[in-house]
């Protein structure tokens, strides 16, 4: 993208995000990477009036190749989280959720943007304040539920026991002390109690194994007890499942993360096929998918923080909350939740 197309694109952004002048702004960054993100992102802050510095952390150790959550270049450098901590709004360009650090800087107040995806998908689901309007209309009604269920064609039937964490909304940008949000983003999500998942889920050719970014191409069944994944059956996809978890030798790997469904009706679900290298936000975000997730959930209070890590959207599900539907075979029932063009249709 040409830097001065990122340049404005990333200042509308840090506009959203409630940036002005007074503000202290930093940019997190590590190694070579997203450098032309950093310059719009200082651009962007610097001409809304706002202080900026650049914070490059090195290049991140080697790894075994998996994707460990919560571990950054940050942790034991306690001057950059304080120096963090101070400001009002960090641009995370290197992921830093479910991290420690990250916690602790959220709740010092500073607001935290995470943007990591490929800038070309940056513009097509640039974030709107109508879009956040049905996010958060979702996330008030996900947040008084007691119960959801989620059934499929191909013989899913999972109950959730909600009511212990924190409902939770992403839609793109964040102008409220101590939130986070990632950018592009849609969906509305919270967990189960610890002991409070059963039943089957029974992932279909098509749906998402992120961060594999690849698409399920055999069935796969999963039998989930009071909260953990007792069983995984199926061909070639349950055995890179079972590989990748049992590659942490950890048991919280098997544990059950969020749950919630996505509201950007312009997020496609072929998405991987046209933004490689990303993380597999628009997947994560196009309308009626149903996310569920496997490990961590620290991010929502929990006490499983395992580096392990699933997010798994599927497509052509039901989701009940209290036994009222609010996802029917993939499309979103409710018309709060709509976008406009719908509504008025």
């Amino acid at each position: 993208m040409d830097q001065s197309i990122l340049n404005d694109m990333c200042r509308r952004q840090l506009e959203l995000s409630g940036v002005h002048e007074g503000e202290t702004v930093v940019v997190l960054s590590q190694g070579n990477e997203r450098m032309d993100y950093a310059d719009a992102f200082l651009f962007g802050a610097r001409s809304l009036g706002a202080k900026t510095y650049h914070m490059r952390l090195q290049e991140p150790r080697p790894s075994s190749g998996a994707w460990a959550v919560g571990v950054s270049e940050l942790a034991g450098n306690t001057e950059a989280v304080e120096a963090l901590k101070k400001a009002d709004m960090v641009v995370d360009l290197i992921f830093l959720l479910f991290s420690d650090e990250q916690f602790a800087v959220q709740a010092a107040g500073t607001r935290i943007l995470t943007a990591v995806e490929p800038a070309p998908l940056l513009a097509k689901l640039f974030p709107t304040k109508e879009l956040r309007e049905r996010v958060e209309f979702g996330a008030d009604l996900l947040a008084k539920a007691k119960s959801m269920r989620i059934t499929s064609p191909h013989g899913t039937d999972v109950t959730y026991s909600l009511g212990v964490y924190p409902t939770m909304s992403e839609y793109g940008y964040t102008d409220q002390p101590g939130r986070w949000d990632h950018w592009p983003a849609a969906f509305v999500f919270t967990g189960g109690a610890d002991d409070g998942v059963d039943g089957q889920i029974v992932l279909a050719p098509g749906d998402v194994l992120l961060p594999f970014n690849t698409y399920v191409q055999t069935p796969v069944t999963l039998t989930i007890e009071k909260g953990f994944i007792t069983d995984i059956r199926g061909e070639l996809d349950a055995d890179l499942l079972t590989s990748y978890i049992q590659s942490f030798n950890d048991p919280r790997g098997y544990g059950m993360s969020h749950v919630g469904w996505g509201l950007d009706e312009r997020a496609q679900w072929h998405g991987l096929t046209q933004f490689p290298g990303g993380m597999g936000m628009e997947l994560r975000s196009f309308f009626g998918n149903v996310m569920f997730s496997i490990g961590p959930n620290n991010e929502l209070g929990g006490p499983n923080n395992t580096p392990c890590h699933f997010d798994i959207p599927m497509r052509g599900c039901s989701l009940f909350l209290d036994d009222e539907p609010v996802v029917v075979d993939g499309d979103v029932v409710i018309k709060e939740m709509w976008p406009t063009a719908r509504r008025k249709g």
